[in-house]
């Protein structure tokens, strides 16, 4: 069928539509354990893989869109513990208890009749990029109007987001070096305080004025993956064209990817990603220029997304009835009203409100983390720059395989949903048991991610948060489904319920659910929330703030602080001053976890509580100490 958007011009290779199910994309059945088993020799080097158990590369990938400061601010906390982590880790008596007295460095011996819990990590990269790839080929996210529009997938070590690079880094490569040895020359960091420091300004640095289009997962496969990542992108007959190589990525990823380390990738997000395919029309979904708006879809997407006749009314209608709705009534194919289509929501359930999958599919990336081969821009089938050596001309020739790469997603999802269960049953980031029975806390490995709930209402933690997107099925926790208006229902694992906007009430997931504004930019309900570090007024001067009045309609918003010291449970009206933090279900990088087995890592961005910082369950320390956990099986 013709998959062009409005009129000819594309075909179906335009990639519109394209596999991967609605909405999210599916995760397309791979199965990382046998995937790789028939790659050739010279490819990935896996007969068998090697790696250098103390060196790591560490990518964070940093959404920058609004409302992030808060977010990469608990991250920042959180760095000085993860990096003495890795670089000195604890060492513990054989009943696993710490002892006394610790080593002050990971080049030091662990006291008699005690081991350290994993390798010291002696040799670290450790790179940040955004989530900010502009338009996409539409006139959105110009660099014009911020520079943070289009990084591009470069590193970032930048004190302003709209500055160029001016932070300290490895000769000046953009990403940081850990030598706990002296063995680069020049010699990098050995002090691990100055390297969370330098870290954490360049987490910071990151900001929040990127493209509002985050892609956080196309970013990560364009500075990882991509063979031809390219330089410019333009519409040529209505169809966006890639051109030209981005040697900058090509360098850095040289640079930064050593073949034999072990990948460790950090992705710190507070929406679903929204990683639009780079062919075809598919820019159209971020086309927000002269008020444009998107088609209206044939009425059989309402019920079933996965229906073929589930298309744009734009489309080639052949083989489907007439559909009434489809004609416009200038004569052209019926396009949505501002209500229906707010710029803010276009990567929101796009296939069942537009008829097309314009995002990339989630085994896109799995297999970028899990194959031997990817393909270029042409379709052809070349080697993965992550299990290949980029840099044949030194004396490094041993390559990793996918057991030695680690994908973490720091996202919106209630932290009960993640935490180990308590003996009452209950989320406890500090005495949840695991799968032996010990009360050690934390958040639920991959596979307590996939056991039986207590009760067996739910099959799964993974049907709670994500249910089943290729099929269409909700998540079984009401606050994990992306919706525009209130949700009901409960909280499968807590027992909380949804409380709706005019009802007096409060839940410790996500408060309460709002009135999104009449026409707004549009918004979604809200996956979970938490308190600010520091209370904000929302005036005409302050960035990302979310309780901003609109003339004639009430804010009754669970982020703003309520009128005349109200309880925070009456539905009143709040003031224009926020007192807490925000995130949306993070649907498809959960997604990319789940498929990746035992090498993905499922962290919430609201943390449970940044109040003590001396507790284990402060910040992000459950969720960085959740990686520390797995790096020790894989170091």
């Amino acid at each position: 069928m013709d998959v062009s958007l409005g009129g000819a011009g594309a075909s179906s290779s335009s990639g519109v539509g394209g596999a991967g199910g609605a909405g999210s994309g599916g995760t397309g059945g791979i199965d990382p354990s046998t995937s790789v088993t028939s790659s050739a020799t010279g490819i990935g080097g896996w007969e068998p893989p090697e790696f250098t158990p103390d060196k790591v590369d560490l990518l964070f990938v940093i959404d920058n869109s609004g409302s992030m400061a808060d977010k990469q601010e608990v991250m920042r906390l959180a760095l000085a513990d993860f990096v003495s982590g890795m670089t000195n880790p604890t060492c513990v008596d054989p009943t696993g208890s710490p002892v006394n007295e610790q080593p002050l460095s990971g080049l030091s011996a662990c006291p008699e009749g005690s081991l350290r819990v994993r390798t010291p990590v002696n040799d670290m990269h450790i790179g940040v990029i955004s989530s900010s790839l502009g338009g996409h080929g539409s006139g959105a996210c110009p660099q014009a109007t911020s520079r943070s529009n289009v990084d591009m997938a470069h590193l970032l070590a930048r004190s302003n987001p709209d500055g160029e690079n001016d932070l300290p880094t490895y000769q000046d490569r953009g990403f940081l070096v850990w030598d706990a040895t002296g063995s680069h020359d020049p010699a990098g960091d050995s002090d691990p305080v100055a390297l969370a420091t330098k870290l954490g300004n360049i987490v910071q640095g990151v900001g929040q004025v990127g493209c509002g289009f985050e892609a956080p997962l196309e970013s990560l496969y364009r500075f990882l993956v991509d063979p031809e990542p390219y330089q410019t992108i333009f519409v040529q007959s209505d169809v966006a064209v890639p051109e030209g190589i981005d040697q900058t990525v090509l360098q850095q990823r040289k640079d930064f990817l050593r073949p034999d380390s072990l990948l460790l990738i950090v992705m710190l997000s507070d929406e679903n990603d929204c990683s639009i395919r780079e062919e075809g029309r598919n820019f159209l979904v971020a086309e927000t220029r002269n008020g444009f708006r998107m088609w209206r879809p044939r009425s059989e997407c309402a019920t079933d997304p996965n229906n073929p006749c589930c298309r744009s009314c734009s489309q080639d209608q052949s083989g489907c009835p007439v559909d009434p709705t489809c004609a416009g009534a200038d004569g052209f194919p019926a396009r949505l009203s501002q209500e229906e289509d707010p710029v803010n929501l276009r990567c929101w359930d796009h296939k069942r409100r537009f008829g097309f999958d314009f995002l990339y599919p989630i085994e896109r990336y799995t297999q970028a983390l899990s194959s031997p081969t990817v393909l270029d821009r042409s379709g052809n089938l070349v080697p993965n720059p992550i299990f290949s050596d980029l840099d044949p001309e030194d004396d490094n020739s041993r390559t990793r395989g996918p057991q030695h790469i680690v994908f973490t997603g720091v996202v919106g999802v209630p932290w009960q949903d993640l935490a180990r269960l308590n003996a009452n049953g209950q989320p406890d980031l500090l005495d949840g048991l695991n799968q032996d029975g010990l009360p050690v806390g934390g958040n639920k490995s991959a596979a307590e991610l996939g056991d039986p709930l207590p009760g067996g209402s739910v099959s799964s933690t993974w049907r709670v948060i994500l249910g089943d997107p290729a099929s269409n099925v909700s998540p079984a926790d009401p606050f994990m489904v992306e919706s525009r208006a209130p949700r009901s229902g409960a909280n499968p694992i807590t027992g909380d319920h949804t409380v709706p906007p005019s009802a007096t009430g409060w839940n410790a997931i996500n408060g309460r659910e709002y009135t999104i504004p009449q026409g707004s930019t549009g918004d979604l309900q809200y996956a979970c929330i938490f308190n600010l570090h520091e209370e904000r007024v929302c005036d005409e001067m302050a960035q990302s703030c979310d309780c901003r009045s609109i003339i004639g309609q009430t804010n009754d918003s669970p982020l703003c602080e309520p009128e005349s010291g109200n309880d925070p449970e009456d539905p009143l009206p709040r003031t224009t001053t926020q007192v807490k933090a925000k995130a949306y279900p993070g649907i498809r990088e959960l997604q990319l976890i789940q498929s990746l087995g035992d090498r993905g890592v499922a962290g919430s961005i609201c943390p449970a509580q940044i109040e003590d910082a001396s507790s284990p369950d402060y910040g992000y320390r459950p969720i960085m100490n959740s990686v520390l956990d797995r790096l020790s099986t894989a170091l």
